[in-house]
């Protein structure tokens, strides 16, 4: 027998405690044939030494927003300016560029705005309508969670005529004399985007080949994209065509998985023994459910909004916000209607993917989950709460004893960690983005970057899990800390398990996905594994990214 591929290494880390270590591993026909003396002896068609190089599992990110930030590639990046007059210098560059391109009606879009380079401040709505205009302007706050517009979005959106009502789950902000502020929250950017919607399929294909390239230089080899098809979160209506179509063309390079928004399911019947007995869910045409698709694209969990962000003060939590009195922020919708829904997806065979970060709507998450589980029993893949924000004690209990999977994120601690501990004060710091106690409560712990929340530099991310330093030196709850192993394992076997996909990767094992990040060191024993070098990435065999060509 021929193989297809032979690597060899300083050391491989299967993540396999059958067998943690070998030096060589063998490819055939996109999988895993062996490892040393499996292999000994057999030819290859190409054979490649990574010499001092450590190879590990292909890291997988199991939280990100692909789409959204391949198209936000083209737009102001945002994150760069330090005080608003740098702010405002870049929107007048972009307007210049469009006026030089003689197109009177394009758009003015950016990305990364966060008001804590600001010194906590927004863009004045004067300012802005004086730079733009009659062009509109979106600009999207890091968290995504909210959005900064100019009088002529919300003109074109109606917010500026009398009688206008927020949408549910949203709000367009006004001052103390009811006049628009121009920020936008939560679900109220779906005005905005239903301007901007849908994106065409070959413009969906450009942005995911341009995130997917770049995911590759990572040692990213899967994603979870959290969120498509629906809500503010989503970007066509055949959005899954753009991943399929990448994917044929070669211009999808890491495998995704696709979680749809729980407004892109719709009420589905079946015969009456269906659904548990209950002959009616909430699904996909023809009963199209989580897990079909291939090891290209493929569908995952459904994905729920519960509430909305930390930095936005809009999380629904139990206690006032620091700085914000009598503000707890809000449920995006009613529980009845939460329950309704995500009861429905599930029982038609989709696991949950609840977006919960202020305490409050945990609770309402695990609530839901507990129900699901004791009503239709456990779906082959665990539920999930997404982000995991604020976990009180109890919440981490009870998220043991349902066995789910969470997916806070370790990215997050360095670039904004400062501000969240600000956003809930000493008493509560140490709930945030908790790992140690999660692990040690049985919860599978999933590493996630929320691309572009955070950048997906997943090693500079699995360093903050082990250190939890924030920017300014602090650490934010240390005894949350884990090891290297465990930060690896984030990435890999346990991000495999929560998006229920350990059967074909996540460890290095024969007959798995040929799925491989070739690392200058080893994440184990590195002084700093933010500091080591992504040397090459391998998807099914095939390489993706090689630092030496």
């Amino acid at each position: 027998m021929k193989l297809d591929l032979i690597l060899t290494a300083r050391e491989i880390l299967t993540m396999d405690t059958a067998r943690p270590t070998a030096r060589a591993v063998g490819v055939l026909g996109g999988r895993i044939a062996g490892f040393d003396e499996q292999i000994a002896g057999l030819d290859a068609e190409r054979r490649v030494d990574f010499g001092d190089a450590v190879v590990t599992p292909g890291l997988i990110d199991a939280h990100c927003h692909t789409a959204w930030w391949g198209l936000g590639l083209a737009s102001i990046d945002l994150a760069r300016a330090r005080g608003l007059d740098e702010l405002y210098a870049l929107i007048e560059a972009e307007v210049a560029r469009l006026d030089e391109l003689g197109d009177a009606e394009a758009w003015v879009h950016g990305t990364g705005f966060n008001q804590a380079h600001h010194g906590g401040a927004f863009p004045d709505l004067a300012r802005l309508d004086e730079i733009t205009g009659a062009r509109p302007l979106y600009l999207r706050h890091t968290s995504g969670h909210a959005s900064i517009t100019n009088s002529a979005t919300l003109r074109l959106v109606g917010a500026l005529e009398p009688g206008f009502e927020n949408p549910v789950g949203g709000v367009v902000v006004r001052d103390a004399e009811g006049a628009p502020t121009g920020l936008v929250e939560e679900a109220a950017q779906g005005l905005v985007q239903a301007l901007l919607l849908p994106y065409s399929t070959e413009r969906l294909v450009e942005a995911l080949d341009a995130a997917t390239r770049r995911y590759a230089a990572e040692g990213i080899t899967s994603f979870s994209e959290a969120g498509v098809g629906g809500g503010w979160i989503g970007h066509s209506p055949v959005e899954v065509a753009a991943y399929q179509a990448a994917a044929e063309r070669g211009r999808l390079h890491a495998r995704a998985q696709l979680m749809p928004a729980i407004d892109a399911l719709r009420p589905i019947a079946g015969h009456a023994a269906d659904f548990h007995g209950e002959g009616r869910g909430r699904g996909l045409d023809l009963g199209i459910r989580s897990g079909f698709g291939d090891d290209a694209v493929r569908f995952g969990h459904v994905k729920v909004f519960l509430d909305g962000s930390l930095l936005g003060a809009t999380a629904a939590v139990t206690e006032d916000f620091c700085g914000h009195d009598h503000n707890r922020g809000y449920l995006l919708d009613e529980p009845e209607s939460y329950r309704e829904r995500a009861l429905g997806a599930y029982r038609a065979g989709w696991p949950l993917a609840l977006h919960a970060i202020g305490d409050a709507a945990i609770d309402l998450a695990l609530d839901l989950i507990e129900e699901a589980q004791e009503r239709y029993g456990r779906l082959a893949a665990p539920c999930r709460i997404e982000h995991f924000g604020i976990a009180r004690p109890d919440q981490v209990e009870r998220a043991g004893r349902l066995a789910i999977a969470v997916t806070p994120q370790a990215g997050f601690i360095g670039p904004i960690g400062d501000q969240m501990a600000d956003r809930v004060g000493p008493e509560r710091a140490d709930w945030l983005y908790r790992g140690r106690s999660v692990v040690d409560a049985g919860v599978v712990l999933a590493g996630s970057s929320d691309l572009p929340v955070a950048d997906n530099n997943l090693r500079r991310g699995m360093q903050s899990a082990v250190d939890r330093l924030t920017e300014s030196g602090a650490a934010l709850g240390a005894a949350e800390a884990l090891t290297p192993e465990e930060a690896l394992r984030t990435h890999t076997e346990w991000a495999a398990r929560a998006t229920g996909q350990i059967a074909d990767k996540g460890t290095l094992e024969r007959g798995k996905l040929a799925d491989f990040a070739v690392f200058s060191d080893s994440p184990l024993t590195a002084p700093s594994i933010a500091r080591i070098d992504v040397v090459a990435t391998v998807l099914g065999g095939e390489f993706t990214f090689d630092s030496r060509s």
